[in-house]
């Protein structure tokens, strides 16, 4: 994984936990869950990159 995803990984992980907080804080149900869609994404591109890590080992 080259640093620039895993820089662009750790940001949409950072804004989906922003945009979560943001949205239990104002009572908006569909930002909070915005949040963690951004969340579950960023998750999933770490897991597929470490994947790739792991077969040109």
């Amino acid at each position: 994984m080259s640093m620039s995803d895993k820089a662009k990984n750790a940001a949409q992980d950072a804004r989906g936990k922003a945009k979560e907080a943001a949205g239990k804080a104002t009572d908006d149900e569909s930002l909070e869950a915005e949040g963690k869609g951004d969340q579950a994404g960023a998750s999933v591109k770490k897991a597929a990159e470490n994947v790739k890590d792991a077969f040109k080992k």
